[in-house]
């Protein structure tokens, strides 16, 4: 099998690490991956922000860019939703790009659906050690795309070590949701310490996130808190325990250089902007 990577405007610019290391996990698995090119910003910016015009456009140019992909995997939850739910409604007016839109939606998948609804691997066959108090954000987006608790929850259990502590409020917003968190600044801010009180609740000295936009978020607020908890991808937890554990009779001749072909951008964000002017908003 094949996936292309779509990796995110966020991911890209500050989470580098969680797309390399989606790409080690998938060739550990036996999945082959590639990186176009020409990928940009899925459109969520301007789409929360009501240019619909411009969303649109940015569709056309994401389902040209994407169309020959056979598998698209990407490590947010967020911009796999606007893929799936927005391409199709962004592209009605025009019936060819419609069905364009429509295929591409079918083929797209979060990293963690990927695993347990298209690839349905089975992780029990794998050491995974990875000692930790770890509770778990769900994120809006991931609900969006139909993945529920359990579905990314059952690739916890395969944690050697891992103590799972259930977040309450486990379903509620960490009042990131792009512009909404620049917009309304007060009613997010709000949210989010909220958030972070339930974090702290759990005891766990880690948190796992699988959208960069809550993470971005999350850390900051507990930067500013002065809270030590790491928050991780657990696309960065399998990783790191498919490294560390016994796997070598799973993983012989599946090297580490599983990042190759995917180029790592020093200069600009995944939507061709200057990081060293700010990169993209």
């Amino acid at each position: 099998m094949r996936v292309s990577l779509f990796v995110t405007c966020l991911t890209d610019l500050y989470f580098p690490e969680v797309a390399e290391s989606v790409v080690r996990v998938l060739h550990r698995l036996g999945v082959k991956c590639d990186f176009p090119v020409d990928q940009t910003c899925c459109g969520q910016p301007a789409l929360n922000s009501g240019f619909i015009d411009e969303a649109r456009a940015v569709a056309a140019r994401m389902i040209r860019v994407f169309e020959s992909a056979e598998t698209v995997v990407t490590p947010s939850g967020s911009c796999c939703s606007i893929v799936r739910e927005y391409f199709p409604h962004l592209t009605e007016h025009d019936p060819a790009l419609h069905a364009r839109a429509v295929a591409l939606a079918d083929k797209t998948f979060e990293f963690t659906e990927f695993l347990a609804k298209r690839l349905k691997v089975d992780l029990s066959a794998w050491d995974l050690p990875y000692p930790a108090k770890a509770t778990f954000h769900y994120s809006c987006h991931n609900r969006g795309i139909g993945m529920t608790v359990e579905d990314i929850t059952s690739v916890f259990r395969h944690f050697r070590g891992l103590e799972y502590r259930p977040l309450v409020k486990l379903d509620q917003c960490c009042g990131f949701g792009g512009t909404f968190a620049v917009k309304y600044g007060d009613i997010s801010g709000s949210m989010l310490a909220d958030k972070i009180e339930c974090v702290k609740a759990t005891g766990a000295d880690l948190l796992i996130c699988n959208d960069g936009g809550c993470t971005l978020n999350i850390v900051g607020g507990l930067h500013r808190q002065g809270i030590d908890i790491r928050v991780k991808h657990v696309a960065e937890m399998l990783d790191e325990a498919m490294r560390n554990g016994n796997n070598s009779h799973l993983t012989r001749g599946r090297g580490e250089a599983s990042v190759a072909g995917i180029p790592r951008r020093s200069g600009s964000c995944a939507c061709g902007h200057d990081r060293a002017g700010g990169g993209c908003s």
